[in-house]
């Protein structure tokens, strides 16, 4: 028999993440701006187009969430048509066509910035929506096979979708047409470093530790010990996000301004349909979050590297890129407390509401009796 559920005590860290993303934020400009050369010092420091820093910020980051899966659902959550139907319609085809639709009514003058946008809208998110799904108290269940699920269209669909709204529906529109080329295998690598390693990182972390010490061990004691990496990846990535481009970004404000207003809307508009689209289909709480969660983000370590591997590095398709998580990252924690702000009277006794939780608190730390 399950023991009622008791919210965690927030940490300090926890409890102040609103100010703390705020910190990182401007720590990362002024690092940019009073720091020379550390643009060119970070980017020195990529193997195959990958920045090593910024990797080690997302894996570390990410390996919480996914050690929290519980992987022997994962067939279950598989078998649910409605999830993945709602899902892969919200993430192939509402996504990237509202992006074209918004990167064409802002940026009408302004063909390398449309295109860096449109390139944005086609890379789904694989890395950071774990964040704000568990932040949420999501499903993080089905968020994880919603992320793997990504991964495997990422490969098979993202150059094919990449000349389809560069090329194809453009000029069925008497609208301007751009070429790209989309490397095959940097796409394959994003999805193995950004998902591949933390993925093998949690389930074996799950698989070893429930075997050697338990379910209740590791639910109970471990889970709340890594938990703190997930925000402290989160921060570290985010400030060295802004000192990539915290010049380019602090001398060039009206074309962020100009950038940054068709990825709000997108980004709010994106959670907004996602929401309304799971509570239509019959999803409770829970799964909504992950849907919205998962639709709404975005993989900008993809973008980026599409956009500097074929337009260049100081190109203004990888600014626009580049700006898409400076947006993303501060919108979406917005949109975790509208979620649970909004769950109680879109999903009036739903039994996966949060009870008496806030955005940072750890579910994991929730005591409950588990089957060692």
């Amino acid at each position: 028999m399950t023991a009622p559920v008791r919210p965690a005590r927030m940490s300090f860290l926890d409890k102040y993440l609103p100010v703390w993303i705020i910190l990182a934020m401007a720590a990362g400009l002024l690092i940019g701006r009073a720091v020379p050369g550390v643009g060119d010092a970070l980017g020195a420091l990529e193997v195959g187009g990958i920045s090593l820093p910024i990797a080690l910020g997302l894996l570390v980051m990410m390996y919480p969430p996914l050690a929290k899966v519980r992987y022997d659902k994962t067939r279950e959550i598989t078998a649910d048509k409605r999830l993945m139907a709602v899902s892969l319609i919200l993430n192939w085809l509402v996504g990237p066509a509202l992006m074209f639709a918004l990167a064409w009514i802002f940026l009408p003058d302004e063909p390398e910035l449309r295109t860096g946008l449109i390139i944005v809208g086609l890379a789904r998110c694989i890395a950071m929506v774990l964040v704000w799904s568990d932040l949420s108290c999501g499903d993080r269940e089905a968020t994880a096979v919603l992320v793997a699920i990504n991964s495997v269209f990422q490969v098979l669909m993202f150059g094919v979708l990449g000349w389809f709204y560069l090329q194809v529906l453009p000029s069925w529109l008497g609208l301007e047409t751009t070429s790209a080329e989309f490397s095959f295998w940097s796409i394959v690598t994003s999805v193995l470093v950004f998902l591949g390693i933390p993925l093998l990182a949690g389930v074996l972390s799950r698989v070893i530790g429930e075997k050697t010490r338990g379910r209740r061990w590791y639910e109970s004691t471990f889970l709340p010990a890594i938990s703190p990496l997930a925000l402290i990846g989160l921060l570290y990535t985010i400030v060295l996000l802004f000192s990539l481009q915290g010049e380019q970004i602090t001398s060039q404000p009206w074309t962020v301004a100009r950038v940054a207003i068709p990825l709000l809307a997108y980004f709010v508009g994106m959670f907004a349909i996602s929401l309304l689209a799971s509570k239509a289909s019959g999803m409770g709480y829970a799964q909504s979050a992950s849907v919205s969660f998962t639709a709404a983000g975005n993989n900008f370590e993809l973008a980026i590297a599409v956009s500097i591997g074929t337009f260049g590095a100081t190109s203004a398709q990888a600014l626009a890129g580049t700006i898409g998580p400076l947006i993303e990252i501060p919108v979406l924690v917005g949109l975790v407390y509208v979620m649970l702000w909004l769950g109680p009277k879109l999903f009036p006794d739903d039994p996966t509401l949060p009870t008496g939780r806030t955005p940072a608190t750890d579910p994991s730390t929730e005591k409950e009796t588990v089957a060692p």
